[in-house]
């Protein structure tokens, strides 16, 4: 049976214990507060996404979109990009695994097929990861996961755009996690360069009353970018929103088994405190009978 410093082990454990769960209970309740906010961020840039399609998608009935930069693919694929967005913090769970094991087997994929890979990590879990394994990365950027911002989209877009302008990128993957509710997160991968033609078919032409200024073609050489740095916000958003989900199920995972782990506890030190007490109880009646003895 346990004796008296074993129960005081005991009561240790379980103060440490409560302590730990406090922690992981706020985390928790944290998490779940941001997931609304990260949703509604999501569900804000939708309206955003569609419109631009729709735009380019009339320009580009009145028009060959074919033969812009970004869209017109190359003669042979050497070089690919990829885009990984993970967290910046731990403790979500396996939103993180997820996604690494994801751009992991694209990259075998890449390689298999005799190409190079080059990594853009956005977040320091991605960062982390490859550098560990001393695998090359060529642009990493921290800090946007948690709150990400269109200006850092921009700034990725703008990297990839221009090495696939220069010839440095023949192809450019989006690893991301599709928010689909806040118990449901799934691994995704979309094509980012070139942009697909084929998303913008099927438009509307303006009517010929409507005059451009400046000219259809110089619209879309703006609006393209656009549509490529938003799909890349797009992805971060719904990231973003992943992470938040994955991180208050682990964090109430955590909690709860906490909870368990308390209650075994506290019974095992009944237990001890019981069997001390008894221990103590035999020793005084042991001591009273031999007193008594002749």
């Amino acid at each position: 049976m346990p004796g008296a410093g074993e129960l005081r082990v005991l009561r240790r454990r379980i103060r440490s214990v409560k302590s730990t769960q406090k922690i992981t209970k706020a985390m928790e309740l944290i998490a779940a507060s941001r997931i609304n906010r990260a949703r509604r961020a999501v569900e804000s840039a939708r309206p955003y996404a569609e419109m631009i399609t729709e735009v380019i998608r009339s320009l580009a009935a009145a028009g060959d979109v074919g033969q812009h930069p970004l869209i017109a693919p190359h003669d042979e694929v050497r070089t690919v990009g990829i885009i990984i967005v993970t967290s910046d913090r731990g403790l979500a769970g396996a939103y993180n695994s997820n996604i690494l094991r994801r751009a992991e087997r694209l990259a075998k994929e890449e390689r298999d097929a005799g190409r190079e890979v080059r990594i853009y990590s956005l977040g320091r879990k991605a960062e982390t990861y490859f550098r560990y394994r001393q695998q090359p990365i060529a642009e990493a950027w921290t800090g946007i996961a948690d709150q990400p911002r269109y200006s850092s989209a921009c700034e990725v877009g703008d990297k990839v755009m221009q090495a696939y302008t220069n010839g440095d990128l023949d192809r450019v993957w989006l690893v991301y996690t599709n928010f689909k509710s806040a118990m449901t997160q799934m691994t995704a991968v979309a094509k980012v360069l070139p942009v697909e033609a084929e998303s913008f078919e099927g438009g509307k032409e303006y009517p010929p009353q409507f005059i451009f200024e400046p000219d259809p073609d110089d619209i879309l050489e703006l609006l393209i970018p656009r549509y490529v740095q938003h799909r890349i916000f797009a992805g971060m958003l719904e990231g973003a929103a992943s992470e938040h989900a994955s991180r208050q199920r682990a964090m109430k995972a955590a909690t709860d088994n906490a909870g368990d782990i308390i209650e075994d506890l506290t019974r095992e030190a009944n237990r001890a405190r019981q069997a001390a007490i008894t221990t103590e109880i035999s020793e005084i009646v042991g001591g009273a009978e031999a007193l008594s003895a002749p």
